[in-house]
């Protein structure tokens, strides 16, 4: 609850802030949000993860200091973790150990906290910082809003996916207002890829195929195109997306091959196609238009399984298929 943070914060003073392994534009941006803010109430504060941070979140403020550890090695009154469906998803050994803040904006995240904020209505754990700072009484500095904007427009695809809501556009508004130049943000997100996502887009789009109602896509990523493209973790980002751009496609399945017979899998829908209780069915979870999941097995056999549950969610919806898509949880 969110009267629960705030009571920690104000009553604490060392704070540790984590988010995924693998981190995504709201995990760093509300990670950095939220350290800022403790800072400026006078708190310590760091942010730590488990791996490099993608290249297209090094701009923010304070992404210079965050730490890559592997397990907790210093002494805090909490550890906030961020956007996180468990607590293994850090990948941080020791978090169990500590006193958690599980702070989340997807409903499938498991309460494994001392503390847990949820708010499934919220675009991004972002809105939530911003919720967070005027609750306590904060300022929202040019620091807390340039991250936090990332955070937002990051996890709503520049405000086009169908969680935007107009709450989420007046708290963009204001961290306009607070300071925040858009342009920048967007040319760091997305102009600002390497060569090797090219490659590796180019590779997996040769794979892309349509079922026979022609209304289910599906993409593969093997471990060989990775290493020929030279890419690293973050350059397949959006690519499930891609198909869904045609007018007949109603969603899309996307299998990364993680080891032998190992997959990551994203799924995205459109309109009310629930693609997150087709991730549920295997293990996984995330929104209604988005969806991640961890698989093994044969690659053809579990593709089919995946393509066949899709096809059932789409008989089962009810036709509205205009609407958005949205970002998943980093289950990829």
């Amino acid at each position: 609850m969110l009267s629960q943070v705030v009571e920690l914060i104000e009553n604490k003073q060392k704070f540790g802030i984590t988010t995924h392994i693998k981190p995504d534009g709201d995990g760093v941006g509300s990670s950095l949000g939220l350290c800022w803010l403790l800072r400026s109430l006078g708190k310590s504060a760091e942010v730590i993860v488990r791996g490099e941070v993608p290249s297209a979140y090094r701009t923010l403020p304070g992404a210079d200091e965050i730490r890559d550890i592997e397990k907790v090695d210093r002494e805090y009154d909490a550890i906030f973790v961020i956007e996180c469906s468990d607590l293994e998803r850090p990948g941080i050994a020791g978090l169990e150990r500590e006193f958690t803040v599980n702070i989340d904006h997807h409903a499938t995240s498991e309460h494994f906290g001392t503390i847990n904020w949820i708010d499934s209505t919220a675009s991004a754990v972002g809105e939530m910082i911003y919720n967070l700072c005027k609750a306590i009484g904060g300022r929202v500095t040019r620091e807390i809003a340039e991250c936090v904007y990332m955070a937002l427009v990051t996890d709503t695809g520049s405000f086009h996916f169908s969680n935007t809501t107009d709450r989420t556009l007046k708290v963009a508004s204001e961290l306009v207002k607070a300071g925040v130049k858009p342009a920048e943000i967007s040319e760091a997100v997305y102009n600002n890829y390497p060569w090797s996502r090219i490659e590796l887009m180019r590779q997996v789009l040769d794979t892309v195929k349509r079922d026979e109602s022609g209304r289910i896509a599906s993409l593969r990523q093997t471990l060989q195109m990775r290493a020929d493209a030279e890419a690293v973790d973050g350059d397949n980002n959006g690519f499930v997306n891609i198909p869904l751009a045609a007018r007949d496609i109603l969603a899309a399945v996307y299998m990364r091959e993680v080891g032998p017979n190992e997959f990551r899998v994203s799924l995205r829908s459109k309109g009310d196609i629930n693609v997150a209780r087709v991730a549920e069915k295997f293990g996984g979870g995330g929104h209604r238009n988005a969806a991640g999941l961890r698989i093994a097995g044969d690659w053809d056999e579990k593709e089919r399984e995946l393509v066949e549950a899709l096809k059932d969610a789409v008989e089962r919806s009810n036709g509205d298929w205009a609407g958005d898509i949205t970002q998943a949880p980093d289950l990829l």
